[in-house]
């Protein structure tokens, strides 16, 4: 956490503490630069208003190395102030006076979808898709599909994580999904993993979740 007034520090300090995070403060830019080079840190806290360089400046610093999810703190109300965060990449924007509790929540919130972002990307870095050649490569190897295959594939890769229902894949992939069974979506399906099982036996990437649809796995 990088904050200067010791009376708000403490307060977000002790609620983090609640739930069980382990804060390091400091109070200039400067320090902060010391503690991130030298500690494994999980998300940065931190005020726009700073004694020796903006908080929008040392983000930009950050970004340049590390893609960990940053929460900005101050006490502008400026729309273009909260759209100059985000855009340097800041995770959220909090405005002060704030609850403890509820800027304990945001960091909660922000590292599931860091954490999930992270999963998603662990897996799905594995494909490369060549979207003018229509080309879907595994590990490298370039995959032999179908055109359905190919689309199934390429929504997949899109959404890791998300559950697509055969109607959607369907409505997705298919020019006219009324014309055909549901179940072709299943034999498609069941080509894919024979595809994927030919380059890497030991990974099953596509999760089928009953009665629910089909998935890109978020995880190995």
């Amino acid at each position: 956490m990088v904050e200067d007034e010791s009376i708000i520090a403490e307060n977000i300090i002790y609620a983090l503490k609640t739930d069980g995070f382990h804060t390091s403060w400091c109070v200039t830019a400067g320090e902060a630069r010391e503690i991130i080079a030298d500690k494994n840190v999980d998300l940065v806290i931190l005020d726009v208003g700073l004694p020796d360089m903006n908080g929008f400046d040392l983000c930009r610093e950050i970004r340049q190395t590390s893609s960990m999810p940053v929460i900005f703190l101050t006490a502008r109300t400026d729309e273009v102030d909260r759209i100059i965060g985000l855009e340097l990449g800041g995770d959220d924007y909090v405005l002060k006076p704030f609850s403890p509790r509820e800027l304990t929540a945001r960091v909660k919130a922000v590292l599931r979808r860091s954490t999930r972002r992270t999963l998603a990307k662990n897996n799905a870095c594995h494909f490369s898709i060549d979207h003018h050649r229509m080309l879907i490569s595994y590990y490298g190897i370039p995959l032999e599909l179908s055109r359905y295959e190919y689309r199934i594939l390429e929504i997949l890769i899109g959404r890791p994580g998300w559950v697509f229902s055969r109607d959607t894949l369907m409505d997705l992939a298919w020019e006219e999904p009324e014309a055909s069974l549901d179940r072709t979506v299943d034999t498609h399906i069941k080509r894919l993993r024979a595809k994927l099982r030919a380059v890497r036996p030991d990974k099953d990437p596509i999760q089928t979740r009953r009665g629910a649809g089909y998935l890109l796995r978020e995880t190995q």
